[in-house]
Order: structure tokens, then C-alpha cells, then sequence
């Protein structure tokens, strides 16, 4: 199947596709590495008026330092996100979750900007996100404004993006010294989407506890889930051997899985107990290293 006709335009420049954008009104669809969009339009999923291709706008394709965050642009690919040193030294979780996506022609053309503003639940960068306190920089022809991980995503393919306004550029937190990480996912063939996804970071303090932790799930719902709040009391005393244990039976006991025919809520419950458990001992392993 082909896609239905649409008119198409590359404007050089952002005022010229937020101005695009503004005109189309509800009809427009935008395209940068279309990993998800092109299946769409073949198989008549979506039918827009007017395709704006943002390619052209090199400035967003750029990872920097600013401060104490990562500016990354919304048209960073997945390969080159995955292969930034800047990434890999500042949130080595973000850089390991994009090395994961599909296959190699994916993450070569897909995008940073494209697999937030897509909003899969069971993507790999939408959790990612989530996980580490990202703020999403959202433009349109009314101005700029920034909107946080948290509130970013509403339900499956649905977030807060208005049709005349575009993702441009992700800022995420540098890890801090000491802060170890973990990144776990289950998937029935290498490249398909997780079944169940796990992010984690901790700190750990001079005196051994836990300072900071931070978990997420995806694959489980409409939309990514934070669930630290689930683990009582992580920093009260020292982490026990079974620790990691103890918070994964807790998290996948205490949250809420989606039922459906092809993957039974069950079968989800126990991968979050035990990818929970890895992406935990990964996260106090490498945090004990950094510290040591």
C-alpha cells in the first residue's frame, strides 16, 4: 500500500516550519528520521494534508553541555546519541538506552525528537526520559516553553504537543559524581519493542545508604512510570544483600500492568520483579565503582 497524497515542503529554517506548522493547523504531520511515521502513511494510519520535513534544520542535530544539564537536540540520532562522548560520560543511561533501539538502518535515521513526541509506551527513550528528569523545549510561533518528563507524556501516542508546535531540544540533568545506573529490557527477538523496560539510578552516601534513587518501568502501560515512591524508606539503613531483591518483588507486587491478549499481566509481573532486580544491582554496582 502506498500513502494518500499530501503536499510536502522542507523549510531551511525553524521559523519557517513553526510558520508551516501554524498554517497547516490540525493537516500537517512532521518527518525527520520517520522510523515510525513512513509505516504509518504506507499503510494509510495517517493521511496529512502537508508532510514538513525538518531536516534542514541542522542547528537541532547537536549534543552540548550547558552547566550542570545535556542540551540535546530534537534531531540527535539514536546512533549518534548512543556514540556521543559528551552522552556517555554525562548520562551514560541515556546513551546505553539508545544503543538498544531496533536495528542498525533504525537508529541511524531515527530520532531523538521523533521517539518522544511518538510517545510509545514501550519505547526505550520515553523512559529514559522519564527516568532522569528531563525537560522537554517545545517551540511554536506563540514562543518557547518547557515542559518536564513527568508531564510530557499523556497516554499511548499521546502527549502535550499541540499540532502547530514542535519538540526542539531535550535537556537532561549530568549524572551526578557517585551515581551508578541501570538499564534492563525484554524483548521476544533483538530490535522489536520491550515487553517490559527498567531504568534505574542511585547514589549511594559516605556512609554506605542510599542518597538518591530513581526507577522506572516501561512496557507495562500507556505511558512510562516512575515507582521509587513504592520502596519505603531506601535511605533509612545499609543496603542488605537481598536488597535489590526485596525493592524489584516490591515494585512488581505494588504497580499497575495492562492486561492483554498477547502478553498476560502475569507474565509482566515477573519480568518487572526480575529485570527490576538486574537494572538495581547493575545501578549499585557501578555506583560502588565510581565511589571506590
Amino acid at each position: 500500500m502506498k500513502p494518500a497524497r499530501f503536499a510536502y515542503e522542507a523549510p531551511a529554517t525553524l521559523e519557517g516550519v513553526l510558520q508551516s506548522l501554524a498554517a497547516a493547523g490540525q493537516g500537517a504531520k512532521l518527518i525527520a528520521g520517520g522510523q515510525s511515521l513512513a509505516p504509518m502513511l504506507n499503510m494509510r494510519l495517517a493521511r496529512p494534508d502537508r508532510l514538513i520535513d525538518i531536516n534542514a534544520l541542522s542547528d537541532l542535530g547537536e549534543i552540548r553541555r550547558a552547566g550542570d544539564r545535556l542540551e540535546i537536540g530534537a534531531l540527535v540520532r539514536h546512533d549518534g546519541l548512543g556514540r556521543s562522548e559528551l552522552a556517555r560520560r554525562h548520562c551514560p543511561l541515556l546513551a546505553r538506552a539508545a544503543e538498544t533501539i531496533g536495528h542498525y538502518a533504525i537508529r541511524k535515521r531515527g530520532t531523538l525528537g521523533g521517539s518522544l513526541a511518538h510517545a510509545d509506551p514501550a519505547a526505550q527513550l520515553p523512559l529514559v526520559a522519564l527516568a532522569l528528569d528531563a525537560e522537554m523545549d517545545i517551540c511554536s510561533v506563540r514562543g518557547l516553553r518547557s515542559v518536564a518528563a513527568r508531564d510530557f507524556f499523556l497516554s499511548i501516542f499521546s502527549t502535550v504537543l499541540e499540532p502547530d508546535e514542535l519538540l526542539v531540544r531535550v535537556t537532561v540533568p549530568i549524572a551526578s559524581a557517585g551515581e551508578g545506573w541501570g538499564f534492563r529490557l525484554f524483548n521476544r527477538r533483538a530490535g522489536d519493542f520491550a515487553i517490559v523496560a527498567v531504568a534505574a539510578t542511585l547514589s549511594r552516601g559516605s556512609d554506605g545508604k542510599i542518597a538518591r534513587l530513581r526507577l522506572a518501568l516501561g512496557g507495562i502501560g500507556p505511558v512510562p512510570v516512575r515507582v521509587e515512591h513504592l520502596v519505603p524508606n531506601p535511605g533509612t539503613e545499609q543496603p542488605s544483600p537481598h536488597w535489590s531483591t526485596q525493592v524489584s518483588q516490591i515494585a512488581a507486587d505494588s504497580v499497575e500492568i495492562e492486561e492483554n491478549d498477547r502478553t498476560p499481566a502475569a507474565f509482566r509481573r515477573e519480568l518487572v520483579a526480575a529485570l527490576t532486580r538486574e537494572a538495581l544491582d547493575d545501578a549499585m554496582g557501578r555506583a560502588a565503582g565510581a565511589t571506590s
